[in-house]
């Protein structure tokens, strides 16, 4: 790992643990600002399920996400949760704060910014390969080469192909010329 990916990720990440680890301690009022949401996915769900579980499960998932991220273990996964719970907050704090005043639609404004700003973080991070090809395009060049070996080999059969016709052909004639010669 780099020294910068080794400085970054764990700057990255601590905002998201700590919100995380907020969100754990203050269930109830996670639940009150995702209740739209949370009702959603608790109707979506195949069983039944809790706000209050639901808003635990977030925080732990940002919690556990965040360390990982920060460690380096499962980095891209951990970054695309990261900002999907990310996109996520930008869009409830956004869709909760107060605007009636100029201040509100201010600190409105700076907290979508800030999300935006987190999101588009570790959504490069999430496509970050630390130096090492992705697997597309490692299957990308194995297809290629593939190709190229294709092309290689029909050309050798080809030639060798060429080859045998034209001793074949010389052996018709020579059996040809015996045989008018007779």
């Amino acid at each position: 790992m780099s020294f910068v990916r080794f400085l970054a990720r764990p700057m990255l990440a601590s905002s998201f643990v700590l919100a995380g680890v907020e969100k754990l301690k203050n269930s109830d009022d996670t639940v009150e600002q995702l209740s739209p949401l949370l009702r959603r996915a608790a109707d979506a769900l195949p069983f039944q399920a809790n706000e209050k579980v639901l808003a635990r499960v977030i925080g732990g998932t940002q919690v556990g996400a965040g360390v990982l991220f920060a460690t380096g273990k499962f980095a891209r996964l951990s970054a695309t949760l990261l900002a999907l719970i990310s996109g996520l907050n930008a869009f409830v704090e956004w869709r909760s704060a107060d605007i009636s005043s100029k201040e509100g639609r201010d600190a409105r404004r700076t907290q979508l910014l800030k999300n935006v700003t987190l999101t588009g973080g570790v959504l490069l991070a999430s496509v970050d390969t630390a130096g090492k090809p992705s697997l597309a395009w490692r299957a990308e060049h194995l297809a290629a080469d593939a190709r190229k070996t294709a092309s290689h080999l029909a050309a050798d059969a080809r030639k060798t192909t060429g080859k045998k016709l034209h001793k074949a052909d010389k052996a018709v004639r020579k059996v040809v010329d015996q045989a008018v010669g007779a």
